[in-house]
């Protein structure tokens, strides 16, 4: 977590230290499992929980109000709300409890071993390592016998408050436990090096899973397992504002909250004070505490490669550090590669920035099928666990193919720069995947900034003892991949996410504004959408809606930016970013409410300013549902043959009509086909084709060409039947399956002749298409296999009917069946110039029932 800071003025100052030296590239899990995977999202130190004491209506995840059908009173919905929270609670008071027995489990033989010839720790040592373990686990233990039954018989008339106000007033165990802790790390790393039996015991805990579930019990480190009380403390202010958000005021129950609320938020504001010396790493030539504000991993740029750094920011200097292998049971270390003091340290504006150093940019196409095998790792590891094999040596050996499989992820996915300069020396140049993650760093660095700070130079022993203090330092404690996360945490959302970006206020001056959308994905963020600009005005009005697909997703965030028209300020880094950044904020997705069939209304609060969205979540299943249409009437849900017979043509109109205004204004529009266009225009040009609207060569000249090409693909998934059959589907996952190309070139053009006449015309229409785009790889960013993972699946995919009897529709949206789709269609795209008369005239070499 990331401590509360009281920060005085400091007056230090250097030259810069730079550690030159080849190193390996891979990324090292040693000491992965010191600690457990705490942030509150993949690239983000975890904050204090205590809110501003002023009100009790802190931000939280869980929404004000929870949109039900059907006509149910507030009152209703209000107790629906307080008891998914407390059933939360009960969950997660169940795991907690189930931490601290297997904590406290050693300790009896341990202190029994004690008073004989051969102990392994003394009574002393005993008592250090789990100082006051057995009353925090007392007073939780009680809180969920007395809770658990009340939920059970959960009414409006049931009250809890006493509950949660008598465990506040128990929090100062929770204090000498903290005052105790650093120590009582100390000590059990002491032991664990001079003894090898205790060792083994503090390096294989056995922790077991909730009643309801079959899960054998998981091994965890008995660090891990210290650290579990200080993050719990953390977060106690949390459910208490979400159970008096959806409390009336009326209730017996609110008087009692607000106290208990009162008193956790008293007692984490003390922790925080206390806890600031465990911040400080050495103190400075002056006496000055020189304190640890920010850390995370980042990608650095260095020898014409990527590598994984560790950064951390002190209150005078920026220190770039790598984590040195170590052999089992040694204490690890980290090793200074650079730091910049903070009086020397400049970000260079884009049109002053040096060119970014050279670097081969990892195809797209690679990207996608790393993604796609850590989804089938993840499915395999599943299968695993449901069996009673338990944590069998299968397991850990598919984690270990996944860990190696997300690292390679982190390392060569971010793209977007992030320069740092020291005045007195060279540039460094690292690679985030998300904008809001590079500002972070940048507010974070420029607030200390502001501080009187002066040159300094740290002695190379001054520079050893702060790097040997980052270990115990740091906040984030593993690299953000899934494979570092507890099994009791969320493994987020997979579907779509259906956002509407309504309107913005706050701001002091009239400005070109919009919005940007990113999620995490596969434990790292990425821009899913964009808002268009919003000109000269201090209140925009975007009302604009979004599908966005979710891949584990758990988080949502939202940057507000003023354009920048300015040609002279572009930089020609490609990736760079040179709007101005007017807010962010981010909020979690509470599957409970996002997966309400309801739209939900929330507003996102950011340095000012309010942006005003809804949002609904669909599952994978449910949004790629191929749905007759009910009327033959329009053309979306019609079959092709009924569409084409009507029109007298060989491709429907909809598709010449959208492809050729692609082409006209949109060939070289960057993530064309991949960006999301606005909902609301997709459905109003759907609308206008059902219609057949005389206006439509004019609406389709005046719409944002992303809501074109929107409009296309809705098209084709929205066919009854995929454009190239339920009939042929097998056959042509069977025909990419074969290994002798002379074969498998019959097979696929065969399978291409079988298709009825509007079928076949209008993919070969499509395919001539995609190409040109693809042609336009250097300027838009569509690669072929960018087009045919976006339009594979949407071509390919059965209906609904078909699907049931030979393929698995899996909430991961990254199935065996999707690759295969991608595939068959990147065969053709990669295939030379394929034509309708040439493919009738040829001869048939390869047959095959169909």
């Amino acid at each position: 977590m990331e401590w509360l800071q009281n920060q005085g003025d400091f007056n230090y100052g250097t030259d810069g230290y730079d550690a030159e030296g080849n190193e390996e590239h891979k990324i090292s899990r040693e000491g992965s499992e010191t600690m457990p995977y705490i942030d509150e999202s993949p690239t983000m130190s975890p904050q204090l929980s205590a809110r501003s004491q002023d009100s009790v209506d802190g931000v939280s995840p869980t929404p004000t109000e929870v949109l039900l059908p059907g006509g149910e009173s507030e009152s209703d919905k209000g107790l629906l709300m307080r008891q998914l929270v407390l059933s939360g609670v009960l969950a997660s008071e169940e795991i907690y409890i189930n931490q601290l027995e297997a904590l406290l489990l050693p300790m009896k033989p341990l202190k029994a071993t004690a008073s004989t010839s051969q102990p392994v720790l003394t009574l002393q040592q005993i008592n250090d390592i789990f100082y006051k373990i057995e009353d925090i686990y007392q007073m939780h233990k009680d809180f969920y016998d007395k809770l658990c039954p009340i939920v059970q018989q959960f009414d409006n008339t049931t009250t809890v408050g006493h509950l949660f106000q008598k465990l506040a007033s128990q929090l100062g165990v929770y204090k000498a436990f903290v005052d105790n802790y650093k120590f009582a790390l100390e000590t059990a790393e002491k032991c664990g090096q001079s003894n090898i039996h205790f060792f083994k015991i503090s390096e294989d805990l056995k922790v077991k899973g909730p009643k309801e579930s079959k899960e054998q019990p998981r091994s965890v480190t008995m660090e891990a397992l210290l650290y579990k009380p200080i993050d719990r403390v953390t977060r106690s202010t949390l459910v208490l504002h979400d159970l008096l958000k959806h409390t009336p005021t009326d209730h017996p129950d609110y008087p009692l909250l607000q106290d208990a609320l009162r008193i956790s938020q008293n007692f984490l504001s003390n922790i925080n004070e206390d806890i600031d010396p465990r911040r400080t790493a050495v103190t400075t030539p002056k006496g000055d505490p020189r304190q640890l504000l920010k850390d995370g991993f980042l990608v650095e740029l260095s020898e014409n490669s990527r590598k994984l750094r560790h950064l951390f920011l002190f209150t005078d200097l920026l220190l770039c550090a790598k984590l040195k292998k170590t052999t089992v049971g040694k204490h690890q270390q980290y090793d200074c590669k650079w730091y910049i003091p903070l009086a020397d340290l400049v970000f260079p504006s884009p049109e002053e920035s040096e060119p970014i150093p050279q670097l081969h940019a990892t195809p797209d196409h690679e990207i996608e099928e790393m993604k796609a095998k850590i989804s089938v790792l993840k499915s395999e590891i599943q299968k695993e666990k449901k069996s009673n094999k338990g944590s069998s040596r299968a397991t850990e050996r598919l984690k270990k193919k996944m860990f190696e499989y997300e690292s390679w992820l982190l390392l060569y996915s971010p793209t977007i720069p992030f320069r740092i300069h020291n005045k007195n020396g060279k540039s460094y140049f690292f690679l985030l995947s998300s904008d809001y993650e590079r500002s972070e760093w940048r507010e974070a660095i420029q607030k200390l900034q502001k501080k009187d700070l002066q040159a300094l130079a740290l002695s190379p022993f001054e520079l050893q003892m702060l790097t040997a203090s980052c270990f115990k330092l740091r906040t984030v404690h593993n690299v953000p991949i899934i494979s570092h996360k507890d099994d009791d945490e969320s493994p987020g959302l997979y579907g779509f996410l259906h956002i509407i970006i309504k309107s913005a206020k706050g701001f002091t001056h009239s400005s070109n504004l919009y919005c940007t959308l990113e999620m995490d994905s596969f434990g790292y963020f990425v821009s899913k959408a964009k808002t268009r600009v919003f000109r000269d005005t201090t209140e925009p009005e975007w009302n604009e809606e979004f599908e966005i697909e979710l891949e584990g997703s758990q988080c949502l965030r939202i940057l507000c930016y003023e354009k920048c028209f300015d040609k002279s300020k572009l930089n020609k880094d490609n990736n760079e970013i040179v709007d101005k950044i007017m807010g962010k904020g981010q909020i979690q997705l509470d599957p409970q409410v996002v997966q309400s069939k309801n739209w939900h209304d929330d507003v996102i609060e950011m340095n000012g300013i309010k942006v005003e969205f809804s949002m609904k979540f669909s599952s994978r299943d449910m949004s790629l549902k191929r749905t007759p249409s009910k009327k033959q009437t329009g053309v979306f849900g019609v079959k092709i043959s009924v569409v084409t017979k009507r029109e007298r043509s060989k491709v429907p109109y909809i598709v010449r009509q959208c492809i050729e205004e692609v082409e006209k204004r949109g060939i070289e529009e960057v993530g064309i086909y991949r960006i999301s266009g606005v909902a609301t225009d997709i459905q109003t040009l759907k609308a206008a084709f059902d219609a057949n609207s005389k206006d439509i060569l004019m609406m389709l000249s005046d719409m944002d060409i992303n809501a074109i090409a929107g409009t296309l693909k809705l098209y084709f998934r929205e066919l009854p039947e995929p454009l190239l059959t339920d009939r042929l589907y097998l056959a042509f996952i069977e025909g990419m399956a074969l290994s002798d190309p002379a074969a498998k070139e019959n097979c696929m053009m065969h399978l291409l002749r079988s298709l009825p006449d509007p079928n076949l015309m209008t993919f070969l229409f499509l395919l001539h298409h995609l190409k040109k785009v693809a042609e336009n790889e250097p300027v838009n960013k569509m690669s072929l296999h960018n087009l045919a993972t976006v339009f594979g699946p949407t071509l390919l995919r059965p209906s609904e009917v078909e699907s049931k009897g030979h393929t698995n529709l899996a909430s991961d949206i990254w199935s065996h069946d999707v690759m295969a789709q991608v595939q068959v269609l990147l065969y053709y795209l990669q295939h030379p110039p394929i034509s309708f008369a040439d493919l009738k005239r040829s001869t048939l070499y390869y047959s095959t029932d169909v």
